[in-house]
C-alpha cells in the first residue's frame, strides 16, 4: 500500500478543484488503495497565509480541517523524529514547511505529492 503526503498547495487545489491538479496526482489521492496523509505543518502553514491575506480559503481554517476530513486524509503531528531528522537534509530547499514536509516523508517512507520542483531534489519519493 502506497502512503501520500499531501503538500499544501494540493490540498487547497483539490478542494477548490483546480486544473492545476495533475492527473498523477488525482488518481493517487482517489485510490482507494492508498494512504493519504496531510502535516499539522500545512494546517500551520494555511492558518500563518490566511492571517497575512496572502490566501484567502471560503470558511477559513474551520473549513481547511472539514476538507481534510470529508477526504479522510490522516493529519499527522510534528513528530521528534521528524525535527530530529531536519539537520541532514541538503540545502536544496529554504521553506521550512517543505522541510518538515521532506523530513516527515523520508521517516515514515511516504510519496510526497508535490508541483514543486525543489522538494524533488531531496532523497524522498515525489509524484505529480
Amino acid at each position: 500500500m502506497t502512503k501520500y503526503l499531501l503538500d499544501t498547495h494540493v490540498v487547497l487545489w483539490l478542494a477548490k478543484n483546480s486544473p492545476l491538479l495533475s492527473t498523477t496526482a488525482k488518481n493517487a489521492i482517489f485510490d482507494a488503495a492508498s494512504e493519504k496523509f496531510v502535516s499539522i505543518v500545512s494546517a500551520w502553514e494555511v492558518a500563518i497565509k490566511i492571517a497575512s491575506q496572502k490566501l484567502h480559503v471560503d470558511g477559513g481554517l474551520l473549513e481547511f480541517f472539514k476538507m481534510l476530513d470529508d477526504n479522510g486524509f490522516t493529519v499527522l503531528p510534528v513528530e521528534k523524529k521528524y525535527v530530529l531528522r531536519l539537520p541532514a537534509l541538503a540545502d536544496h530547499h529554504k521553506d521550512p514547511f517543505d522541510r518538515l514536509l521532506i523530513a516527515t516523508a523520508q521517516v515514515e517512507k511516504m510519496t510526497i505529492l508535490t508541483v514543486d520542483e525543489n522538494i524533488r531534489k531531496y532523497d524522498v519519493p515525489s509524484k505529480w
